[in-house]
């Protein structure tokens, strides 16, 4: 098998409502345990990439391929893209009234592995992973987002990939609306998910702050649909410095 866990090719996608093409013809290749970042200007359709990978069906795929570990998963519903091993995680996080926090990572799990999970065995890792992130234990049993702060919501994205240990995560604006601190605790935990689970990341953001503490294997600058520069991580730097407008000209 290819070292390459996630290799796109021409990928092109449209907005299903309206048919407007969001993505002209996408080429990523991503190796296992390396750490991307997509960055671009607003309406780039830097979300719209991580969302289309993840089968949403906002979107239609209407060329191209989306290989994940060999195979070809273009056109698969959300949940088998998931048991395959990739994960998303929000920008904005919507409130689900009706089932905790604890109870909704348990059941993802468990559909995940196909598996029971013993509940002490959870709970103590669940308890754990709530530690690293500074969360307080209390919201395991609140409505899943219901009344969360945003920095609480974002902490809560980042709960259920520690928890779910994906082999591929995708990171959307996962810094938006955060004050330092809470990038820093966020931060923490992306690192966690590097230690112990040692998976593939793609990390979509406009700003910087949240990769300061991480290694990363790649720059990717995604203007109009299409990725128009490949840099190491020098290019973060260089984003901060000049903007985007050499990228957009």
């Amino acid at each position: 098998m290819s070292d390459k866990l996630l290799k796109v090719s021409g990928l092109r996608a449209v907005v299903e409502e309206d048919n407007k093409e969001i993505l002209k013809g996408i080429n990523l290749e991503i190796g296992k345990g390396e750490t991307h970042v997509i960055m671009g200007p607003n309406g780039a359709g830097k979300s719209t990439l991580g969302s289309t990978l993840m089968g949403d069906p906002r979107y239609k795929i209407t060329g191209g391929e989306i290989l994940f570990k060999g195979e070809n998963i273009a056109g698969l519903s959300t949940d088998k893209i998931a048991k395959e091993g990739m994960f998303l995680s929000f920008q904005n996080p919507i409130e689900v009234p009706g089932i905790t926090l604890a109870n909704f990572i348990k059941t993802a799990v468990e559909n995940q592995t196909g598996k029971r999970i013993r509940f002490w065995d959870f709970k103590v890792e669940l308890e754990e992973k709530m530690k690293i992130l500074n969360m307080d234990p209390s919201y395991a049993d609140r409505d899943l987002n219901v009344g969360f702060s945003g920095g609480e919501k974002k902490k809560a994205e980042i709960l259920q990939l520690l928890m779910l240990k994906p082999e591929f995560a995708i990171l959307d604006e996962t810094d938006s609306g955060l004050d330092v601190d809470a990038v820093r605790t966020v931060s923490k935990g992306i690192q966690e998910y590097n230690k112990t689970v040692g998976g593939s990341l793609m990390i979509i953001t406009h700003s910087t702050r949240i990769l300061e503490e991480l290694e990363v294997d790649a720059t990717h600058i995604l203007v109009d649909g299409q990725i128009v520069a490949d840099g190491d991580a020098s290019y973060v730097d260089r984003i901060n410095e000049n903007g985007f407008e050499e990228f957009v000209k």
